[in-house]
């Protein structure tokens, strides 16, 4: 039997982040501003290292090389996936992301970035940025040559357990206290419309105005998410999101069951508790991927987890 990929994440610091994934995982963070844990990544900017078995000190990119068949021989130049975890202590920039084609054409031969989010933490009265009120493009750029920012955004409240899909021209921001679990496309473009005129040492960052605007799809339309969930006493599977590029669940777990892993590959995040997967012990934090041809996999414990692949 293929063996469990564990994977050593790479953190990436930020104005806008904290001490979270320390203070909940028990990640050993570089600074007290770390913004993102990349935890399933292959992307050149943080490329995760393998850390058990046959492929130890091996990187997810140089496996995706080399071993395609780990992968069930799936197309692609690049790991397609990239799973992060994200601390916003304070509001991220509201943004927006190319789609494939845009991307090819104007970031090098980029992916473009579909993304989704689990809510896992926020504040009582938490809040994100995701969408906006113009009809059209015309008024679109009136809107942001005006600065009319608080008329232009939507901003919606949250609760712990919301799920969100966020496709290519979608105008969307974190907002403070919000911890989440992101499942995107393997792709790091990112256009910033508005970062509230601050300073990043001494500097206001980069905005990216004109191509937010080629790229942002108006008027804006919500996209459904939610699907079919199975189970019985021991365990619920519920799917949060199914599109092109990837299918996403939640597993809850209190006893044990056994499951099928039949795809390529599968993504697997613990998010709460604890317990074991085939005899190994995994926690709240723990980031694995289950190999193709893997087969049967017997989870016990008490936990949730969030499994994703293509």
């Amino acid at each position: 039997m293929r063996e469990i990929l564990f994977l050593e994440p790479v953190f990436k610091s930020a104005i806008w982040g904290g001490t979270k994934l320390s203070s909940i995982y028990g990640y050993d963070i570089p600074t007290d501003h770390t913004g993102e844990c990349w935890a399933i990544s292959a992307h050149q900017n943080g490329d995760c290292t393998i850390k058990n078995g046959e492929y130890a000190g091996q990187t997810l990119s140089w496996l995706w090389d080399n071993h395609r068949e780990l992968f069930g021989n799936a197309k692609g130049d690049v790991f397609p996936l990239l799973i992060k975890i994200i601390d916003a202590k304070a509001d991220l920039s509201i943004q927006v992301h190319p789609d494939d084609e845009y991307a090819n054409v104007n970031e090098n031969g980029s992916l473009g970035k579909t993304e989704c989010w689990y809510i896992l933490e926020c504040d009582d009265d938490g809040k994100i940025v995701l969408g906006h009120n113009a009809k059209d493009k015309e008024e679109l750029k009136q809107m942001i040559a005006e600065k009319r920012w608080q008329d232009l955004i939507k901003v919606r409240s949250i609760k712990k357990g919301d799920f969100f899909q966020i496709n290519p021209g979608t105008v969307h921001a974190i907002k403070a206290g919000t911890v989440i679990l992101e499942t995107q496309q393997s792709s790091d473009i990112t256009y910033r419309l508005y970062d509230y005129d601050r300073l990043d040492n001494g500097k206001l960052r980069e905005l990216h105005i004109d191509k937010s605007i080629d790229v942002i799809d108006c008027p804006h339309v919500d996209v459904e998410v939610g699907g079919n969930s199975i189970g019985d006493e021991n365990y619920r599977m519920e799917e949060l999101i199914q599109c092109p590029f990837y299918t996403v669940k939640k597993i809850s777990l209190s006893g044990e069951h056994d499951f099928e892993q039949n795809h390529p590959f599968l993504n697997v995040s613990v998010i709460e508790g604890s317990g074991e997967i085939d005899g190994t012990p995994i926690k709240k934090g723990s980031h694995f991927i289950l190999p193709a041809d893997y087969g049967t996999y017997h989870l016990k414990g008490n936990m949730d987890l969030i499994v994703s692949h293509i």
